[in-house]
């Protein structure tokens, strides 16, 4: 009888292990984050059901979704788009021992709404013909008449740059900012189109001289299969910016739990083993993304782009002068 029940008990156990399980909502394609939840599933026994979808629209989905959301986790680019998860209520605090000390402080919410899982940095990147980098030295000096029709970089509807003129504003303020924006759209070499990658491209084929881009997209075009992308990595070269001051401007791609997660516990394991060594040097070696966790090293490629100060401003600061930004941008006519 005894020997029954706990057969009974350990059968129901095993049942509950088989159907703990974690869903996410990613922002990320599923082939930058895939193999490392199959890597916790192959660890943990916990199965991951991963949606993903472009990043506003998973936003809006967790909106209508409300209570009935299957939504455990939220995982997205860019800090201001954190800020603005949480600003719509979709995410919880959490408490996790580990993740307040792998993660640095100001790569966190300062409500533990959200956490950085990997950095990246947008940087200035020039044609290695045309641009003597010792012309170089800060975002601001970008805006002064020698680069007039020079620059490249994609449009303000881009919250990459919206981040980067927030971080601006966190540093000197609205004021100098939008003198900076309407000086750097009048050294504008064509109107903003594009992405990154086309941005890079455009510094490589002379459209322009100089771009500001994540240095990601560049780790990818050295390995695309599209031979002029290769070609392009050749032409150009990277300048971190601001050296001397503040640090060369960086963000993160992010995650947070969602306030009606049904598997709180397993989601807060996730985020926990997306910051342990193995995973954040996966990001490094798969996606041209720095550990945001410290002693990590990166890999050989980012390695060889060399070391750079970057901005230790609390990315919280993005998404709460986020609006500000747009502002300016618009007034600049930064389309």
């Amino acid at each position: 009888m005894l020997r029954s029940f706990i057969s009974l008990i350990l059968l129901s156990t095993c049942s509950l292990a088989l159907a703990s399980e974690v869903n996410i909502y990613s922002a990320r394609q599923e082939q930058l984050i895939k193999p490392l939840l199959d890597q916790f599933t192959q660890e943990t026994g916990i199965k991951v059901n991963l949606v993903t979808g472009d990043a506003d629209a998973l936003l809006s989905r967790l909106q209508s979704e409300g209570d009935l959301s299957p939504a455990d986790l939220l995982i997205t680019t860019d800090a201001g788009r954190l800020h603005r998860a949480k600003e719509a209520g979709v995410l919880q605090s959490i408490d996790s021992v580990v993740l307040e000390q792998r993660v640095p402080a100001h790569y966190q919410d300062t409500d533990n709404q959200w956490f950085g899982l990997s950095l990246r940095a947008r940087p200035i990147f020039y044609n290695k013909d045309s641009v003597d980098p010792k012309q170089l030295s800060t975002y601001e000096a970008l805006a002064q008449p020698e680069f007039k029709g020079r620059v490249c970089i994609r449009s303000s509807a881009n919250i990459y740059n919206q981040s980067l003129i927030a971080s601006m504003v966190a540093a000197v303020g609205e004021e100098a900012t939008l003198e900076f924006t309407k000086s750097l759209v009048k050294n504008f070499a064509r109107p903003p189109k594009g992405g990154d990658r086309d941005q890079i491209s455009a510094v490589a084929n002379g459209i322009c001289d100089i771009a500001i881009a994540n240095t990601y997209y560049f780790g990818g075009m050295t390995q695309s299969k599209n031979a002029s992308e290769i070609e392009a990595t050749e032409k150009v070269a990277i300048f971190w910016p601001n050296q001397e001051g503040r640090g060369t401007h960086v963000n993160i791609s992010g995650a947070g739990v969602v306030k009606t997660a049904k598997n709180k516990q397993q989601a807060i394991q996730l985020l926990e083993f997306l910051v342990n060594n193995d995973s954040q040097a996966w990001y490094a070696n798969a996606n041209f993304e720095y550990p945001v966790v410290a002693g990590v090293n990166a890999n050989e490629t980012l390695q060889s782009w060399g070391s750079f100060k970057a901005d230790t401003v609390n990315l919280s600061r993005l998404g709460e002068l986020n609006r500000q930004a747009v502002i300016i941008m618009d007034k600049a006519g930064w389309r």
